[in-house]
């Protein structure tokens, strides 16, 4: 091999670690992009020159390849509901006119027209919900809360307590009077229950003890042009339980409102037959509920650990809107960036395989969270001084092999 051949031997050693710098400096400038993947150089050697006797003399040095490293990120928490990290090797979908793309980046918000964005307006990908499920319908489409704004009010069906009554309570003197509940009722609790349209009506339930472990109640809507006071008794054991109730709580009660509204509305009392009590103590409300609610508009949206992008609603309603998608690679290695943080796939990583958070082995998705680059500063500037060093190793080779030819030059004279 000529002392020529020595002198590119030493190029390729400064291209190739003039290159190596190059993706030192990429990493080292990226430390604090969100979601960036460092990479890698590796260098491979070129094809040896074979001498006299078989022997294989090198000829310096090439870039084999470039490689991401996806190792995972640190979290940063955030006071955005809407800024998304993902636990696991899976990526978040994004689509631009230009394509479809995959990020680590979850620094996204709402545009302006409801629609779930990146900070370049890249929509993120989702998935409906099946209302009878409560599940993702398997379509990915952007995450777009247009027709979400508000949420229709239901009328109540079902009312349910549990409370105790006060076994000392004497029976009262006057018989039941409708017209003047309270002086003829021991205990009474009141509620909201709603119609068809969300108009709110007050049902009041008056309990009045008739014998020991022996109650009646009455249920009285003022509101209701029919099926009103609703009437029925409560029997309780000699361990102050109760253990039965009539009209039972699978008989509905049929109840009209004016309005123009559902009519007759039908309702099930359940009074807690096995919950309440007839103990010596103050009759008091554990609990009472009633699955009906007035129209309500968007206040909140939440994303939990599965990707399911929830709408808090001025109702009191947490209703699912859309699920994130994930996307998964067989070779996340092979993945080609794009800039802005993004990922295209190629052959080498392999299609994507769609899915979501709720999926075992995909990951979670962590929100009010973002993940920081990967780069490790201390090792990078470990692997600069490195590359320094061999730039100027391969230099001296140069300058070396530029002398040799200088000797050779000077045995003319």
């Amino acid at each position: 091999m000529s002392v020529t051949s020595a002198m590119y031997t030493g190029i390729s050693g400064l291209n190739a670690n003039g290159e190596a710098m190059s993706v030192i400096g990429n990493n080292i400038s990226n430390v604090n992009t969100i979601g960036f993947k460092q990479g890698r150089m590796l260098f491979s050697d070129v094809l040896s020159s074979t001498i006299s006797g078989g022997s294989q003399i090198g000829r310096g040095v090439q870039i084999q390849t470039v490689e991401n490293q996806f190792t995972q990120g640190s979290f940063e928490s955030t006071e955005n509901g809407t800024d998304l990290a993902i636990q696991g090797d899976s990526f978040f979908v994004v689509q631009s006119d230009n394509g479809r793309y995959y990020t680590r980046a979850g620094a996204f918000h709402f545009d302006k027209d409801d629609v779930l964005v990146n900070p370049d307006g890249y929509q993120v990908q989702g998935y409906g919900i099946v209302p009878d499920s409560g599940l993702s319908d398997g379509v990915m489409k952007p995450i777009d809360l247009t027709d979400y704004a508000t949420t229709p009010p239901k009328l109540t069906s079902k009312v349910e307590m549990v409370l105790n009554l006060d076994s000392t309570q004497a029976v009262p003197t006057l018989p039941w009077d409708p017209a003047n509940p309270v002086a003829t009722s021991n205990f009474s609790t009141s509620m909201s229950v709603y119609d068809s349209q969300g108009n709110a009506h007050t049902a009041t339930v008056y309990f009045r003890k008739t014998a020991d472990n022996a109650w009646d109640w009455h249920a009285i809507l003022p509101d209701a042009t029919a099926g009103s006071p609703v009437d029925g008794t409560l029997t309780f054991d000699s361990t102050g339980a109760l253990t039965s109730q009539l009209p039972d709580a699978a008989t509905a009660q049929s109840l009209t409102f004016v309005g123009g509204v559902t009519a007759p509305q039908s309702i099930f009392f359940d009074l807690g037959v096995g919950a309440t009590t007839q103990y010596a103590s103050a009759s008091i409300v554990s609990s009472q509920t009633q699955d009906g609610y007035y129209q309500g508009t968007l206040t909140k949206v939440t994303i939990d650990d599965k990707g399911y992008v929830n709408g808090v609603y001025s109702n009191g309603q947490l209703k699912k809107l859309a699920q994130v998608a994930l996307a998964k690679f067989s070779s996340t290695a092979g993945l080609s960036k794009s800039g802005g943080t993004l990922f295209e796939e190629t052959l080498a990583s392999g299609q994507p395989i769609f899915s979501n958070a709720s999926t075992p082995g995909v990951g979670k998705v962590l929100a009010n969270s973002l993940e920081q680059s990967n780069v490790d500063l201390a090792a990078q500037f470990v692997k600069m001084i490195t590359t320094q060093r061999g730039y100027s190793a391969n230099s001296k080779t140069i300058t070396t092999a530029d002398e040799m030819l200088q000797e050779v030059l000077n045995l003319k004279r």
